[in-house]
């Protein structure tokens, strides 16, 4: 996969890198582990390889992104490891059940020539349960009280409602539509999206719902 990898990833998700990673220092996270009503976001690691092949080698995910390949295996998991690991700048976490720890999917926030751009996947068993949304609250948050940007971007795939949901619950405002080069879908047509810190900081009390 090396730099066939979604920035993520997936479904639920939404978002596209569409440029190479940024190094730019400015966009440097510590990623620290996160905690949510519900869910753990840590550092992926090998012992997630399994449930993340199983999770990932999935059509239904795979052609919403740009970067995830079909089919998806033991190489391309690890090649994603490779990427998150290595990568200086936004933060990238697996999606664990608090409690049992299981693994659900991946999130995080990519540098990309724009800036920070919110990404998200949630495995097939795990939809329609505001998996995507609770994540999502913590990363706007992790990106604006970690860095100094004043933006974060998002986008989805424009036949992707349930991405779309999750980016509106997160305050992003639509910001005018763009091609995504998909390795699965091909040209895709994606609707881009935009916070800004002062309608983060209006927002900061999430009402999950």
């Amino acid at each position: 996969m090396g730099r066939h990898l979604p920035f993520f990833f997936g479904w639920r998700t939404a978002m596209v890198a569409e440029k190479e990673d940024s190094e730019d220092e400015s966009l440097a996270i510590d990623r620290p582990t996160l905690h949510t009503e519900r869910l753990v976001l840590r550092r992926p690691n090998e012992a997630d390889i399994p449930a993340l092949v199983a999770l990932a080698d999935n059509r239904h995910v795979a052609e919403m992104l740009a970067r995830m390949p079909h089919p998806y295996g033991g190489a391309e998991a690890r090649a994603f490891l490779a990427m998150a690991g290595a990568s200086r700048a936004g933060a990238v976490y697996a999606l664990t059940l608090a409690g049992g720890g299981t693994f659900i999917g991946c999130a995080g926030l990519n540098a990309t020539d724009r800036g920070l751009e919110l990404g998200y996947w949630i495995g097939e068993p795990h939809w329609k349960q505001g998996y995507a949304t609770e994540a999502a609250h913590a990363l706007v948050d992790l990106g604006f009280h970690a860095t100094g940007v004043n933006v974060l971007h998002a986008s989805c795939r424009v036949i992707n409602p349930a991405s779309r949901r999750v980016i509106h619950k997160c305050g992003f405002q639509y910001a005018g539509q763009g091609m995504m080069n998909s390795l699965v879908a091909g040209q895709v047509p994606i609707e881009r999206y935009r916070l800004d810190r002062k309608t983060w900081a209006s927002l900061r009390n999430w009402a999950l719902s």
